[in-house]
């Protein structure tokens, strides 16, 4: 399935509140960027893959807060022609779009001498080409609400993590994309990056070998939490009218330790 979708309460934003749409949802950071989002007032495009059940029970919770706040939109990014109808999905839904927030992710190892094209291309596509085009389809709408973008980088797009050449090379994609695209599309769009450090610990998301060997290179010598990531997109989105084309590292000073 390529796309579906499922409207809850009214059709349209009568009231003018802001839209967001988040890729990848349903669960983990982007639920909580979600939650923040829409405790500021945003109302909610929810995309997501397979977390149907996550995202059909996160738009009911944010529902019951606010009605005919939440669309749900399923798409598989890695699908090209999927992209420009999840923005027709949304306008034709809210008629506006005020911020885009390319979140979803695959992570996982490839070590060097066993990586395939089907890794390249799964990790590509949702890292770097699905937020490119995304963002290219919303171009009118987010020039119309004078909107913004904000991309999920990774602070391993600048200090790589071993055995996994390829996730690093497509989230530095997407860093250059968000510099790339700060400067063409301004001065209507402003395009910026958040690039978290460690905010999910295994089972939760990624798998890191040694915590406290990262804390310990860690200035604020612990982890934060994704509700930080989501504090940093929403002052991006909200509250830096004159911020564009930067990649705020929300990792505790992690970057500044050997």
């Amino acid at each position: 399935m390529s796309l579906s979708h499922d409207h809850h309460g009214a059709r349209s934003n009568s009231a003018g509140r802001p839209v967001a749409l988040i890729t990848g949802a349903g669960r983990r950071v982007g639920a909580v960027i979600a939650r923040s989002l829409h405790a500021a007032g945003y109302d909610l495009a929810l995309h997501y893959r397979q977390s149907a059940s996550d995202a059909q029970a996160l738009a009911s919770e944010l529902e019951a807060q606010r009605s005919g706040s939440t669309l749900l939109l399923q798409a598989e990014l890695a699908d090209l022609p999927a992209l420009p109808r999840l923005i027709e999905q949304l306008l034709a839904h809210y008629g506006r779009l005020d911020a885009l927030v390319n979140n979803a992710s695959a992570f996982f190892p490839t070590p060097l001498g066993t990586a395939t094209a089907e890794q390249w291309n799964e990790l590509f596509a949702s890292n770097a080409q699905a937020p490119f085009f995304l963002s290219q389809a919303a171009i009118p709408a987010l020039r119309a609400a004078r909107g913004g973008i904000v991309n999920l980088i990774d602070i391993y797009a600048e200090r790589p993590l071993a055995n996994h050449p390829i996730y690093c090379m497509a989230k530095a994609a997407l860093a250059a994309m968000t510099r790339s695209l700060a400067l063409d599309l301004g001065p209507e769009i402003r395009v910026n990056g958040v690039a978290p450090g460690a905010v999910l610990w295994p089972g939760e998301g990624k798998a890191y070998a040694d915590q406290q060997a990262m804390l310990a290179r860690t200035p604020l010598q612990r982890a934060g939490s994704p509700d930080d990531v989501a504090s940093a997109v929403l002052w991006l989105l909200r509250d830096a009218p004159f911020v564009t084309g930067q990649i705020l590292n929300v990792d505790g000073g992690r970057t500044l330790s050997v």
